[in-house]
């Protein structure tokens, strides 16, 4: 994976069909799609209970570009290992799941997988300046975690921005997770952002049989969000 700002749109698999899911991955990635985003929550870190380490693996053959797994779990380290073997190429962990943040990014990145540390709304990010060093990504949640199709919290756009000040020319990517449209995407791509995470706004209206509307939404998303930034031709 070699490092860009280039805007890269990555669909959360937590609004595709949960019986296709090797099929999605397939048709997200045919139809434009950068990155595959894996929604891990364990019911207790978040009230909602979704996926582990063997659903990873079943769907890692179906996924050629990037895996990004998003832990929402907690104990947290207990499990990096796990989804490092399933096939994660970035396992993030939340800054609220432990009392170890820096032992948790140091276990992930001893798995061989990129480590990405995620904020909750009410978290701020003077904890992430002394992690900075060990991150290859920071996933600024802009909803609560726990359930997709939630509406945008705008006050985070702020903290993107003071995010992006402190990164510096650090090779850090900034990944916006919750509520993210054609409308909100321009928003946080301007503070910095550069990964979006998209459920719905993706798998509305398209199916695997008919994915041509996951191809309009993902295209929709990423030009709103490359207005914003002028990286369009």
């Amino acid at each position: 994976m070699s490092f860009d700002r280039s805007i890269k749109i990555a669909p959360s698999i937590l609004s595709a069909d949960f019986a296709d899911f090797g099929r999605e991955c397939a048709a997200i990635e045919a139809q434009g799609c950068d990155w595959v985003h894996v929604d891990v929550m364990d019911g207790h870190f978040v009230p909602n209970l979704t996926f582990g380490p063997p659903l990873v693996k079943a769907i890692r053959p179906h996924v050629k570009t990037v895996m990004d797994v998003h832990l929402m779990i907690a104990p947290v380290d207990p499990y990096i290992a796990a989804f490092a073997e399933a096939g994660a190429d970035i396992i993030t962990a939340h800054l609220e799941s432990g009392a170890h943040t820096h032992r948790t990014l140091q276990a992930i990145r001893a798995s061989g997988a990129k480590a990405g540390l995620a904020i909750n709304p009410g978290t701020g990010i003077e904890d992430v300046d002394y992690l900075l060093d060990m991150v290859d990504l920071v996933c600024v949640m802009t909803v609560n975690p726990g359930f997709g199709g939630q509406k945008f919290i705008h006050s985070q756009i702020d903290k993107v921005k003071r995010l992006r000040a402190m990164i510096g020319d650090r090779p850090v990517h900034i990944e916006i997770d919750g509520g993210v449209t054609p409308e909100t995407a321009p928003l946080v791509a301007a503070a910095g952002a550069d990964v979006l995470v998209a459920g719905s706004a993706v798998f509305r209206g398209g199916s695997v049989a008919d994915p041509a509307p996951y191809g309009e939404n993902i295209r929709a998303i990423r030009a709103a969000a490359e207005a914003a930034t002028g990286q369009m031709a």
